[in-house]
């Protein structure tokens, strides 16, 4: 029996040797460095062909990365839900998506950090089949309906829930369908699968122009997003895990260069400018359509990089009306934690 008992315990040990073993090989792999010494990093996009996550493609097109001496790959995934679980897994060492996710996950004992801030609003919109545009008119009107979002857990599906919320509603009030984004979204927007439904530009600009679809609510703009959310709301972000960012400060150092020179390029081109150094194949409904998506959305990147502290606390309130993770916790998060702009203020000037 003892010797029985001896053996279960070795096998125990072992168990608990490989897990460290195999948690301190992919720790060491965090940053990778290729031949010639460079870090290789990999960035989840939660839709690299979305207007709102427009920087992550345009810095790999402007070679902003490369000057930086970084070889970054960028990943697409459509749901920030999904982008976020990739980041703690460790499969990906950065994601450019919601902020409101850091803060989701700090209330969830998760430490995740923006060190960069590329818009101060969402770019959202909310839009409503053309066909039931006289029955909805506003979040008031969601009973009983099927709205549309990226996926459950998503910030989409947080930001409906808030416009819900607002108008008196809760999620049992109405049902939440997960339809992605880009084609998807459309065809749920078209067939019926969907009555409302949360996106953003290209997709508004081909439901909009199309006759398909009409906007409730607009957040793309800073006017539309007060209007609708009470305050700022800072979204597209790139986010990284804090011990990471701890770890590695001189390579979180050159992502916020890259980023903030491509958010400067932004501010200084047009619409036309900035559709011609993107990939042909995200101007897939045509380039007018691209052109004006892009012109609709553009205003939301902030031109720093850095994080109004009011948008952060917004975000927070907002969060806190119905997270069932946030709520409770709203008075134990530390904002401080969930953003940084010691590496933006670091930014050479231009």
């Amino acid at each position: 029996m003892r010797r029985g008992r001896w053996s279960r315990a070795l096998a125990a040990a072992s168990v608990v040797v490989a897990v460290l073993a195999s948690a301190g090989c992919r720790e060491s792999r965090t940053l990778p460095l290729g031949e010639d010494g460079q870090p290789e990093i990999t960035i989840m996009v939660g839709g690299v062909d979305k207007v709102i996550y427009l920087p992550a493609m345009l810095t790999e097109r402007l070679g902003g990365f490369e000057r930086q001496g970084l070889r970054v790959k960028l990943l697409s995934e459509q749901s920030g839900a999904n982008a976020e679980t990739t980041l703690l897994s460790g499969d990906v060492h950065a994601v450019v998506g919601f902020y409101d996710h850091t803060i989701d996950l700090q209330a969830k004992d998760q430490c995740i950090t923006s060190v960069v801030q590329l818009a101060d609003v969402p770019g959202e919109v909310e839009l409503v089949a053309a066909n039931k545009a006289d029955e909805i008119r506003s979040p008031a009107d969601f009973r009983g309906r099927k709205l549309g979002v990226t996926s459950l857990g998503s910030s989409t599906d947080f930001l409906t829930r808030y416009l819900a919320g607002s108008a008196g509603l809760s999620t049992s009030d109405y049902t939440t369908v997960k339809v992605g984004a880009g084609q998807t979204f459309i065809a749920g927007m078209t067939n019926g699968g969907i009555d409302a439904g949360m996106t953003t530009d290209p997709t508004v600009a081909q439901l909009v122009n199309s006759g398909k679809a009409k906007i409730i609510a607009d957040m793309r703009t800073e006017e539309g997003t007060r209007q609708a959310l009470g305050g700022l709301y800072p979204a597209s972000s790139v986010y990284m895990k804090c011990e990471i960012v701890e770890r590695y400060p001189e390579v979180v150092q050159k992502l916020a260069n890259a980023f903030v020179e491509t958010l400067r390029w932004l501010k200084q081109h047009t619409p036309e400018e900035i559709a011609d150094r993107m990939p042909p194949s995200f101007a897939n409904a045509g380039r007018d359509l691209y052109v004006q998506s892009i012109r609709d959305s553009v205003g939301m990147f902030n031109g720093t990089g850095r994080m109004k502290p009011e948008g952060a606390q917004n975000v927070l309130n907002v969060l806190s009306q119905f997270s069932t993770n946030v709520k409770p916790k709203k008075d134990r998060i530390d904002l401080s934690r969930t953003y940084t702009t010691r590496f933006v203020d670091n930014v050479p000037a231009s």
